[in-house]
């Protein structure tokens, strides 16, 4: 039980999530994308890491709230999700910003939106999904702390206080930066309060969707 099994200690970064697509895809932003896929539907598909994925929740969470008909296709990681939307056979995509950013700046795929609350610093320019007209459908790749549960508050808090000096260090930030992390650093109570709010929040998405464990 991922709330009584484990003691939360820092959200300690979090990465986007990132909508692509192969340059043939005719859209330019996130509405015309919609508008695109409604007058073909069932005629594209959307490529993702794999089952249960972030990047899959998010890419079904823009499915159903946008109802198209768009089929799901999980890769076994990032790269071969990437590799199969540069190659146009699943011209959208949804998958971590990080190892997207380099085919996006080359020209190669076309970023529509990131699924975070602000703007990567990876890619300033392209909008989150809530500027480009659909609020509600944050997500992203968490890289967080935790313990297992009884851990006392003594170590709890030892542990947050040293994640959080070791993120605020310049090198740290940076290094994470480039990687297309941004440095959190959040408080126990923070962690705990996001758990809590992300489990029924992508437990609906995953039932909408019928997702199931492989």
């Amino acid at each position: 039980d991922p709330l009584k099994d484990f003691a939360p200690v820092s959200l300690a970064a979090t990465s986007p999530n990132v909508l692509v697509v192969h340059p043939s895809i005719p859209a330019n932003n996130v509405q015309e994308l919609v508008a695109f896929l409604k007058a073909n539907p069932g005629k594209y598909s959307f490529a993702h890491p794999g089952v249960g994925t972030t990047s899959q929740l998010s890419g079904e969470m823009f499915r159903h709230s946008q109802g198209l008909d768009l089929v799901s296709v999980p890769f076994g990681g990032s790269a071969p999700a990437l590799q199969s939307a540069l190659a146009g056979h699943t011209p959208i995509a949804f998958v971590v910003l990080t190892p997207a950013v380099s085919h996006v700046k080359e020209g190669k795929l076309r970023a529509l939106a990131v699924t975070t609350p602000k703007r990567s610093p990876a890619l300033p320019d392209v909008p989150t999904m809530a500027e480009a007209g659909l609020p509600n459908q944050e997500s992203d790749t968490m890289q967080g702390v935790l313990v297992p549960a009884g851990a006392t508050q003594p170590i709890i808090t030892l542990l947050h206080r040293e994640i959080a000096q070791a993120l605020a260090e310049p090198e740290a930030a940076q290094k994470l930066e480039t990687l297309g992390f941004e440095a959190v650093a959040s408080t126990p109570e923070e962690f705990s309060a996001r758990i809590r709010a992300d489990i029924p929040k992508w437990a609906k998405v995953i039932e909408t969707a019928h997702i199931k464990a492989e």
